[in-house]
């Protein structure tokens, strides 16, 4: 017989437990709506605003900044607030939040704003999910619980995508802004109207928390984001604000290092990194974002440079990485909750489709190709990004205890939203332009030729067709490149894995082999051999 479910406590008692269940995923939805700037739309952004397209990134990734750096501190402030009082704080902020991002030319104010932004979105957004767990699955299975919470939060990335450019294409970016204040102001009314106000457990003050550590923690992600945001832009070591950048985030660590093993409670706890195998969790992430900046970078390079897509058929991509998503859950809640089999290999699956859409794109780089044949290898990147993301997430929460979990989580954050991402983007960004500029020599070095041969063309005319064949072609060797870097790291992961099953496998026989004992001659023996002597 099934676990009864119980109801949420925060609800009025009235509501039945599947319309609050549906109720709390709604407003987790609707937070993770709230990006603080909305990246599609960055080009018609800083247009209006009068700015580039790398502040309009930076009050980006500002967002997803203070989304991680909340982690270790969400339990405290959990247990100081009940929750329809965080809601009713966290709505109206993020509104107010919205409505200066509109408004505002002021780029240092707007970076600051997202930052808030992002902040209380995951202050939110945690709310919802830690008081639905026991609801959605009574016996508290990590198995069940995380491919609905990555549904909902992945799945939001790209549902906000679509629904950003189809506003903009209606009328302008702030609409978009105008939509998630709607969206805020139904779950504001749906908080006073359903929801009480109710204490569970004992109230816990905010005293201990190492606020220094935070602010820390915040300055070295913002160093190393602007250099990876801004360094083309300002010629990277050339200039003294990437130099500065540079020393701000190394001087950070290495203060947030001393902090760590020298105070007694610090922000991050250095017993995080010393649990089995997180370090390798960590390794997994870092590559499974590297990877995944490729559909970011050169994916989009190729749909706006070579195929001449608008921004709004390019977006339409997203309903592909929609469906592997959730197929990815799905796999994950099948293999995990149902067959209760590990997660080995999840992870080996879920980097083999990350490495064939890699593949894929490769073979697909030529300038004719409709869009439907980006169809596939876009759905095999999101089943493997749902994969990997819930399997290693699941495994971190089944083994570090709860008193580091938040922490652990706000490493990976770390490495996931605010270090890998930009980094890959940086990288690719910057090996694409050397790239470029390489092939541009070798292609236009016998143009004033092929013009004599040609009278009728023009030289604009060759001009832009060596400039497509050069984005062509060097797209394609990058594509080439990661293609190899992939196989490398997937050929690594495999054989690792093999090669462990062996070694376990070895031992196994090893301790089941009868063991041989040796004669030893008792003491009786040993006093009568000592008499004869």
């Amino acid at each position: 017989m099934a676990e009864p479910r119980p109801q949420i406590p925060y609800f009025k008692e009235f509501l039945p437990t599947p319309i609050c269940i549906g109720l709390s995923l709604f407003f987790a939805m609707v937070f993770q709506f709230n990006g603080g700037v909305f990246l599609p739309a960055a080009t018609q952004m800083s247009s209006a605003l009068g700015c580039i397209q790398e502040d309009v990134t930076m009050a980006a990734y500002a967002s997803f900044i203070g989304m991680t750096i909340i982690f270790p501190i969400l339990f405290r402030l959990k247990s100081r607030f009940t929750t329809r009082s965080i809601f009713m704080m966290v709505c109206p902020v993020l509104i107010l939040c919205n409505l200066i991002t509109m408004h505002t030319d002021n780029i240092f104010l707007m970076i600051c704003v997202c930052f808030v932004s992002g902040f209380f979105r995951m202050w939110g957004t945690f709310e919802c999910f830690s008081n639905t767990r026991l609801s959605i699955t009574p016996s508290g299975n990590f198995s069940v619980f995380y491919p609905v919470i990555y549904i909902i939060v992945l799945e939001s990335i790209q549902l906000s995508g679509l629904v950003t450019m189809h506003i903009n294409d209606w009328a302008n970016w702030q609409y978009m802004h105008w939509f998630v204040i709607g969206m805020l102001m139904v779950v504001w009314i749906c908080v006073m109207c359903l929801t009480r106000t109710i204490r569970l457990g004992k109230k816990i003050p905010l005293y201990g928390i190492d606020w220094i550590g935070l602010l820390l923690w915040t300055g070295m992600l913002f160093a190393i984001v602007f250099i990876c945001i801004y360094g083309d832009f300002y010629d990277w070591l050339d200039s003294v604000q990437i130099r500065s950048c540079i020393v701000i985030a190394v001087v950070s660590l290495l203060i947030n290092i001393n902090r760590m093993t020298s105070i007694r409670h610090p922000y991050i706890d250095p017993q995080v990194f010393r649990y089995k195998k997180f370090p390798v969790v960590l390794f997994l992430f870092l590559m499974l974002c590297l990877f995944l900046t490729t559909s970011s970078v050169l994916q989009n390079a190729f749909m706006t440079s070579i195929l001449q897509y608008d921004t709004l058929n390019a977006i339409s991509l997203n309903w592909c990485v929609f469906a592997g998503i959730l197929a990815g859950a799905g796999i994950v809640f099948f293999r995990q909750a149902v067959l209760k089999k590990g997660y080995k290999l999840l992870i080996s699956v879920g980097f083999t489709l990350i490495v064939m859409y890699q593949y894929y794109m490769y073979f697909l780089i030529y300038p004719d190709l409709n869009i439907e044949s980006l169809y596939l290898p876009n759905f095999l990147k999101g089943i493997g990004h749902g994969v990997l993301y819930i399997s290693l997430t699941i495994y971190v929460a089944k083994h570090i205890p709860f008193k580091h979990f938040f922490q652990s989580l706000c490493v990976l954050s770390f490495i996931r939203t605010s270090i890998a991402t930009p980094l890959g983007a940086a990288i690719l960004n910057r090996w694409m332009k050397h790239l470029q500029r390489d092939n541009w020599g070798l292609l236009s070095r016998n143009m004033d030729n092929l013009h004599e041969w040609m009278p009728d063309v023009s030289i604009i005319q060759l001009y832009n067709e060596v400039n497509t064949q050069t984005m062509l072609t060097s797209l394609k060797e990058l594509f080439g490149w990661v293609c190899l870097l992939g196989t490398v790291f997937l050929v690594i992961v495999l054989s690792y894995r093999i090669w462990r099953d062996r070694h376990l496998a070895a031992l196994k026989m090893l301790h089941s082999l009868p063991v041989k004992k040796r004669y030893r001659p008792s003491s009786i023996h040993k006093i009568s051999k000592n008499q004869n002597l």
